[in-house]
């Protein structure tokens, strides 16, 4: 049975900790609501921003050195779960690619492992009680510690309006940064697969998204007039080189992030159905992730058997909203998995693509593994595995329950 938080029993808590102001609130609300000791966990997942910072607002608030983690996780996230989602092709309600989603298991298992480590009783996150990372956030913490205490500050506290977070944070000699005085315009959760804006001036899902919203992406229409043509090579589902250079799993992400920025490529303005019940706008970039899926989803169309391609499309709404939802470490998850990394033993190859004002488009696939066998397709005479006068047969099998269906019809005249 999952412990509730019980302040007269906590002693240590791990807190998600980004360094901004929210969670420097959260850090000493802590302190004094639970009078327990803090240690802060600030991960980098290519968010873009230094961490440093983080390391020196923990100080400035009391944390002692020896509690202060900080762990750059680019390669494990780029390796370990990006890379597993996307060899399914993975897509959220047809659009969206869970840049958000997956990046939630890696952070919460993290806080767990340094629990065990410090000996900490209790974890902490950042999270409203109205989105889904309260949700992916938990449900990681007790599938790998199932008796932790998880506290929810958002869920406990009567900080309920900006004007009461400023008014403690200056209760408490928080330092708060003059463009975080006022109420926040939209806000951003970024790694280096994407970047997510939600909330404010992107709550009305009529109005269009403003320009200073994007961060990730240039605008399409200001895209270079001369489009980029790029070659991406895959082993076993997972790309490994671009241009023919080799490239670490969060190196070749960043790469693809690059040029999908100044081509425009990558912007999607989703409503989404909400784990927790409501509809949420976001406007996301994931130029990289938009570059990837098309190119695996290239390399896939030679090497895979139309049979395990199919199966691969049925399932993977499935995994996606296992994903969405906060299910990683479930064991459904990982039979999904597995039989999707069996799906890739042959998946290797180039792909050539052509990157143009905001599009991506397959120009060219080639692989040892390839199932394509163009004297079968060629419409010129010759090909010696393939009769054309076995297609009568075998249509007339496929049409025998239709004209049965077909002679009911017009027996009862229906």
């Amino acid at each position: 049975m999952a412990a509730r938080a019980d302040k007269t029993k906590v002693k240590k808590v791990v807190l998600a900790y980004s360094g901004g102001l929210d969670t420097s609130i959260i850090l000493k609300w802590l302190q004094t609501a639970y009078g327990c000791e803090v240690v802060t966990f600030t991960a980098d997942l290519g968010q873009g921003e230094e961490l440093e910072p983080a390391r020196n607002k923990a100080l400035l608030l009391g944390i002692k050195p020896e509690n202060i983690f900080i762990e750059d996780l680019r390669e494990e996230f780029v390796r370990d779960y990006v890379f597993p989602m996307f060899r399914a092709n993975t897509v959220y309600e047809g659009q969206y690619l869970l840049g958000t989603s997956i990046a939630r298991p890696l952070i919460a298992s993290k806080q767990i492992e340094i629990a065990e480590k410090v000996g900490a009783d209790a974890v902490c996150h950042g999270a409203t009680g109205k989105g889904n990372d309260q949700v992916r956030f938990e449900l990681t913490y007790y599938a790998l510690k199932p008796d932790v205490t998880v506290i929810a500050p958002w869920r406990e506290w009567d900080l309920t309006s900006r004007s009461k977070l400023i008014e403690f944070a200056e209760q408490h000699q928080i330092p708060i940064a003059k463009d975080k005085r006022g109420e926040a315009p939209f806000s951003v959760d970024a790694n280096l697969l994407h970047s997510s804006s939600e909330g404010k001036v992107l709550e009305d899902p009529n109005v269009e998204v403003p320009d200073y919203v994007f961060s990730r992406t240039d605008d399409a229409l200001t895209a270079p007039d001369r489009p980029t043509v790029i070659a991406i090579d895959f082993e076993q589902g997972d790309p490994v080189a671009v241009d023919g250079s080799k490239m670490s799993p969060a190196t070749l992400l960043k790469r693809l992030n690059d040029l999908g920025k100044v081509n425009g490529i990558g912007r999607l303005d989703l409503v989404e159905n909400r784990f927790v019940g409501m509809k949420s706008r976001g406007m996301y970039e994931t130029p990289g992730g938009t570059i990837l899926l098309a190119a695996h989803r290239g390399i896939e169309s030679i090497t895979l058997d139309r049979g395990a391609a199919h199966l691969k499309d049925e399932l993977m709404p499935k995994y996606a909203e296992l994903i969405y939802n906060g299910f990683w470490f479930t064991p459904e998850r990982e039979m999904l998995q597995a039989a999707i990394d069996r799906s890739q033993e042959c998946v290797s190859g180039r792909v050539r693509l052509r990157l143009y004002k905001g599009s991506v488009a397959v120009v060219g696939r080639e692989s040892r593994y390839s199932l394509y066998d163009q004297e079968l397709v060629t419409f010129e005479e010759g090909a010696v595995a393939y009769d054309h006068r076995d297609a009568e047969g075998f249509i007339k099998l496929n049409a025998l329950r239709l004209r049965t269906l077909g002679q009911r019809r017009k027996k009862l005249g229906l």
